[in-house]
């Protein structure tokens, strides 16, 4: 009963559209005073999650992906892979799910990978007749990779909470990225096969791939520089942030000049309100979690979990559905944070490994990212596109069902995530 009124209260209190971060924060404080203890305890939460060296990544991941996307990185990268593969059916859509994939490992944000691919290719693909459902929804499900492909924020904060390895998440991600990558891929050439509509375009030719690439090579250098340093082990997940920060600056003022004062500017505010805000929700959330805990809520739910739900696969299915639904009302983050500490002790009764299950979490935050009403990606799209929310909605049906599949090849073959982390 507990249980029921705390998330209750939570519900009522983001349905008045109190912020997030003082919802959680606020809640959190009010079960300490309710429940006798003392309140010094919140601010000894908050200060103990602010002072964590991992979160550094988070600010500088943004810097980041913010400073190439006001370079126009995007163009770059997606003129350079659609001169490869324009001419296969479905190609421009191929081009764009790759460039989505490869920004992705460079990134860590799904939103600044849906706005930088998206600004290019909308108007590219619309022009050359692809539906624009389809288009739309490509886009605004390409852009989820940027939290699945590493680096990603959210599975920084999933490290950070549980205190798991970083790097061994970052690796974990990589299987499922690339499957789901191919999966979109083969869905975006199945519909070119069956439903037409875009128009053939010739190959490219030898120069114009030659010109492409060399034009995109800082970029591809500059992912492979992040991946590979984490993957072996020259630095750690905020090293590779600051490196990736400093190569940024270097490619897009430097090297392709395509980087302005304003541009900057504009990269580093941008930057620095959503650190803000990811901040405070993170804050927010250690309140709140600090006090279910005290109230054992993590430890009843797994109780109860573990008398009524006896399989594992009826576990992963309760809790897909749950965080489907919650992704309804909860954006990315907020959903790590707050079901995280939750949901986790029952994983682990059940045998899960808790690499892995960062891992499906993610995918799940994935299809939150592209789930009305709060779904960030499909408003990104439609800002971009200057098209209505439902237009966008009912286009990436398709994809959220192959993300939901990707679920599923994930619990049938646990080696797709846990490979590469544990016995490459």
């Amino acid at each position: 009963m507990t249980v029921i009124l705390i998330l209750a209260a939570l519900f009522a209190l983001l349905l008045i559209r109190v912020p997030v971060a003082f919802a959680l924060g606020g809640m959190g404080l009010a079960l300490l005073l309710i429940g006798g203890f003392s309140p010094l305890m919140a601010p000894q939460a908050a200060l103990s999650t602010l002072d964590g060296f991992i979160l550094l990544a988070v600010p500088l991941f943004l810097l980041m992906s913010n400073v190439l996307l006001k370079g126009g990185v995007g163009a770059d990268l997606f003129g350079a892979v659609h001169a490869w593969v324009g001419h296969w059916p479905g190609g421009l859509a191929v081009a764009t799910i790759l460039s989505c994939g490869i920004f992705a490992a460079i990134s860590g944000s799904s939103v600044a990978t849906a706005a930088t691919i998206g600004t290019v290719a909308i108007p590219e693909m619309i022009s050359r007749g692809y539906d624009r459902r389809f288009v739309y929804g490509l886009l605004a499900a390409g852009g989820t990779l940027g939290i699945l492909i590493p680096p990603s924020i959210p599975m920084i904060v999933y490290g950070f909470i549980t205190e798991e390895s970083v790097i061994a998440l970052f690796l974990a991600g990589v299987g499922p990225g690339i499957l789901l990558v191919v999966l979109f891929i083969v869905y975006a050439m199945l519909h070119a096969r069956f439903f037409g509509g875009q128009r053939p375009e010739p190959a490219a030719t030898w120069e114009e791939r030659r010109r492409a690439t060399l034009r995109a090579a800082p970029s591809l250098a500059l992912s492979a520089l992040i991946i590979g340093g984490i993957y072996s082990g020259a630095f750690t997940p905020t090293e590779a942030a600051a490196i990736g920060f400093a190569a940024a600056l270097l490619i897009t003022a430097g090297i392709l000049r395509s980087l302005t004062w304003k541009g900057l500017r504009e990269a580093i505010f941008e930057s620095m309100a959503t650190t803000t805000a990811i901040l405070l929700i993170i804050a927010g959330a250690k309140i709140f979690g600090k006090a279910i805990t005290l109230y054992r809520v993590p430890q009843d739910i797994s109780a109860f979990i573990s008398e009524t739900i006896h399989t594992p696969l009826a576990y992963i299915v309760v809790v897909a559905a749950i965080l489907l639904l919650m992704g309804l009302v909860f954006e990315a983050l907020s959903m790590v944070l707050i079901m995280t500490p939750v949901l986790l002790p029952a994983a682990l009764s059940m045998g899960f490994d808790p690499i892995w299950f960062g891992v499906f979490m993610v995918i799940m935050v994935e299809c939150a990212l592209i789930t009305p009403p709060v779904g960030l990606n499909l408003y990104v799209i439609q800002a971009v596109a200057r098209t209505s929310l439902a237009e966008v909605s009912r286009g990436v049906i398709p994809f959220l069902v192959i993300m939901l599949l990707t679920v599923a090849i994930l619990y049938m073959v646990p080696d797709l995530a846990i490979y590469i982390p544990f016995k490459l």
